[in-house]
């Protein structure tokens, strides 16, 4: 799959892709290509005047600056022109705006498994409306604050697509148990490592985690996963329940949690 990245600073996303086990999205492996291919459009070489400007004034007054449409059209035929010729598909353009749909792990697994996007990066008060309407085909936000620019979530959608990735992950379970995985939609369990007891505080792994009971391990992450799930983001619990992800011992535990919030710990 491929991204083409419509920004101002492209010189941001490299230091990050080539870095941990992300970068293995985007390296040739086993004579293979990479699974992820990333095509950066600097928007500045789209602009036609001495100054190379991309904003300019909002009509109707007011504070910042707004993306001119003619710099963004430009920019989007090259990376039209350039996947018609390489005979690629028109991947949909994603923009990332506080106004978007909030990116989740479902979106997240559907681009996974797509041939890309293209993802604008806007910057100042934003883009251009007309642009928007005439070409974005899907506007997406991070959550409900403001960030300087779209750089940020684009790196994070490309992380969060890249590690769904086959042969990314050393252990393609990692991301099958991760919070929000297809198959449970709950948040992740704790997890622990060595030392067993800390020496500070003495604080100790779970004594079922040293057990080498798998089932008892396994039913242990589970619980662990509800009474989590429960506490911090109680619709994820609801929509699980609706899509039949919740069987009748998780039913059990829920209403001993609700009961007894001792079983939360």
């Amino acid at each position: 799959m491929r991204f083409d990245v419509l920004t101002l600073f492209p010189e941001l996303f490299a230091p990050y892709t080539q870095q941990g086990v992300i970068r293995r999205a985007f390296e040739a492996r086993g004579g293979q290509p990479p699974a992820l291919d990333l095509k950066l459009w600097a928007l500045r070489d789209f602009a036609e005047d001495a100054y190379r400007r991309v904003d300019d004034r909002p009509y109707g007054g007011g504070p910042g600056m707004v993306m001119l449409v003619e710099p963004l059209v430009r920019a989007l035929r090259s990376v039209r022109a350039e996947q018609a010729e390489a005979g690629l598909p028109r991947t949909p353009l994603i923009l990332f705006s506080p106004a978007g749909r909030p990116l989740n792990q479902d979106r997240v697994r559907a681009l996974a498994a797509s041939p890309g996007a293209v993802l604008l990066c806007g910057r100042y008060e934003g883009v251009d409306q007309r642009f928007i309407d005439a070409h974005v085909d899907e506007e997406l936000s991070l959550g409900d604050f403001v960030l300087s620019g779209g750089e940020l979530p684009a790196l994070t959608l490309i992380d969060a697509v890249a590690r769904l990735q086959p042969g990314v992950l050393h252990d393609a379970a990692s991301h099958e148990q991760d919070s929000f995985a297809a198959d449970h939609g709950l948040l992740d369990c704790p997890h622990y490592s060595r030392p067993e007891r800390l020496p500070e505080d003495g604080a100790a792994v779970p004594p079922v985690l040293l057990s080498g009971h798998h089932a008892a391990i396994a039913r242990w992450r589970r619980e662990r996963q509800l009474a989590l799930t429960a506490a911090r983001r109680p619709e994820l619990i609801e929509a699980a329940r609706a899509a039949g992800r919740l069987d009748a011992r998780d039913e059990a535990f829920l209403r001993r949690l609700a009961e007894s919030p001792a079983d939360r710990a």
